[in-house]
């Protein structure tokens, strides 16, 4: 443990002024009706006085926030495997319940439904009572209604149930935003970035699981044992604390200082000399007619497209590997499309073979995020995004070759390694670019666009693809080649921008 104490703090030293915009949390939404402050410069007669921000500072990356890590990634896995659980769902259910198409694409399109619809009423109310409070009753409503999706009788009340999985997965960033605010600001960045290696953990994981659950037990059992880990993550709850900013806009400094004190006796850490006391400031709030005021009108619908390019063709990739396997390579789906063969007569049920195909496919997240990493310093943000999504359009549009199973997999391995990529690249540059006052209402619109893009989805990579099979990839591979060009197009490189405020509404957003 102390080892990773040290990496993360070395690192840290070597990114910090690249990774300014994430510096400060004072503004974060978290904040009930406007940022805080605390005094430094108090007169002696009143002593000293010190900010969440200095003390967080002070006390530096310890054990507290190792721990909190690990905590984060656990609900950030479990996250991953209920979302995992829909590119397996599908062909599940159309062999045993004889699904359509369409049926089968509802199923992904309601769990983002509910995301959208329930991402600004759970952020309300962790503003209104604690984020540790809301954190845990959207993780147990995640849980009640994922383990419950197993008894689903008939498909429109799995519809019901999924989509009331997905409202619940709509509160999980928050366990991000939490994580946020406890760390030092020259770990913030990378820490929060390195989270989505806990997804990527997550959806192997899922997969690791089918393997074992589906050829004996079903994907009754299957959707069982995925909702656990959520269950674990709300016990685990108990230790995680409530956010200190909370308790300052509540007007319980004691409370903020208790678990300031926590910190400090867990890194071993003195707190900064003094107390903790509240100074209101009236910062001005974003609004989402400056997203298109003419200073940004044109990254912002550039950004919109991105964020919906990436989402379309991340959970695209994800759903169309899954399909592929069923019906062999694009050309034997063509042939059957041609004959007006019914789906029901040519595609197979996944076996375990699949399912282990389907793992190293999933696999290439991991070398996305680290290629990604690195490049995105040398070549700057851009040119990363432009890179990610023209050699993910390259490689879709090879897999309308008529090629043998193993290249196909290839195929599918790069496009999903480097798709991953552009929305970690996507993820850094939005919040770089907008100022601190409209840096939330912005990323909460990229998201939103995200969202709708996954909510699109389906109906091309499990619809369209049984009607046209090439028209089905190439549309993805076309979206991918324009994503690319809006990423160059873009009118501002954030690469070592200095802003004239360091200060970040900081507003996670779902993979």
């Amino acid at each position: 443990m102390n080892s990773i104490i040290r990496y993360v703090r070395s690192r840290a030293s070597k990114q910090h002024d690249d990774l300014t915009p994430y510096a400060n949390l004072e503004n974060t939404p978290s904040v009930i009706g406007s940022s805080l402050d605390v005094s430094q410069n108090e007169s002696a007669n009143q002593g000293q006085t010190y900010t969440i921000d200095s003390a967080v500072e002070k006390m530096g990356f310890g054990i507290f926030q190792v721990k909190l890590s690990i905590l984060t990634g656990l609900a950030w896995m479990a996250d991953a495997m209920e979302m995992m659980i829909l590119s397996i769902l599908g062909p599940a259910l159309h062999c045993d319940w004889l699904l359509n198409e369409w049926q089968k694409a509802l199923i992904t399109t309601v769990v983002f439904c509910g995301m959208m619809v329930s991402g600004t009423m759970w952020g309300k109310l962790c503003d209104s009572y604690g984020r540790k409070a809301c954190l845990i009753l959207c993780t147990l409503f995640t849980f009640y209604f994922g383990a419950l999706s197993s008894f689903a009788p008939v498909f429109v009340w799995l519809l019901i149930l999924r989509g009331l999985v997905g409202f619940g997965i709509g509160g999980s960033p928050q366990s991000v935003t939490l994580y946020a605010e406890f760390l030092p600001s020259k770990q913030r960045a990378r820490c929060v970035v390195l989270t989505n290696l806990f997804w990527s953990v997550g959806a192997c994981l899922e997969v690791l699981l089918a393997i074992l659950v589906m050829p004996s037990l079903g994907w009754r059992w299957l959707l069982a044992f995925s909702s656990l880990p959520l269950l674990i993550f709300a016990v685990f709850c108990s230790w995680l604390p409530e956010s200190a900013r909370y308790h300052l806009a509540s007007v319980r400094s004691d409370l903020a200082e208790e678990t300031l004190k926590r910190i400090s006796q867990e890194n071993k850490m003195p707190l900064p000399q003094g107390s903790l006391k509240i100074v209101k400031s009236d910062s001005k709030r974003g609004q989402f007619a400056d997203l298109l005021s003419d200073e940004h009108r044109v990254t912002t619908l550039i950004l919109w497209f991105i964020w919906f390019a990436n989402a379309f063709c991340y959970y695209g990739i994800v759903l169309l590997t899954t399909e592929m396997f069923q019906i062999g390579n694009a050309c034997q789906a063509s042939e059957a499309s041609k004959q007006n063969i019914e789906p029901f007569c040519y595609l197979k049920c996944l076996q375990t073979k699949d399912y282990i195909d389907l793992l190293y496919t999933t696999v290439s997240e991991f070398p996305g995020l680290f290629i990604t990493i690195t490049i995105i310093e040398l070549l700057g943000r851009k040119k990363t995004m432009a890179i990610d999504f023209g050699v993910f359009s390259v490689f879709v549009f090879l897999i309308n070759i008529c090629v043998e199973r193993s290249v196909m997999i290839m195929f599918l391995f790069v496009a999903r390694c480097f798709i991953s990529g552009g929305f970690q690249a996507a993820y850094v540059y939005t919040p770089e670019y907008y100022p601190t006052v409209n840096r939330a209402v912005g990323l909460g619109t990229c998201s939103t666009m995200a969202r709708i893009g996954a909510i699109i989805t389906p109906f091309i990579a499990q619809v369209l693809l049984k009607v046209s099979p090439y028209l089905a990839i190439s549309i993805y591979a076309i979206v991918g080649l324009l994503a690319s060009v809006a990423s160059m197009l873009l009118p501002v490189e954030t690469k070592g921008r200095q802003l004239e405020d360091a200060e970040t509404a900081y507003d996670p957003v779902v993979h």
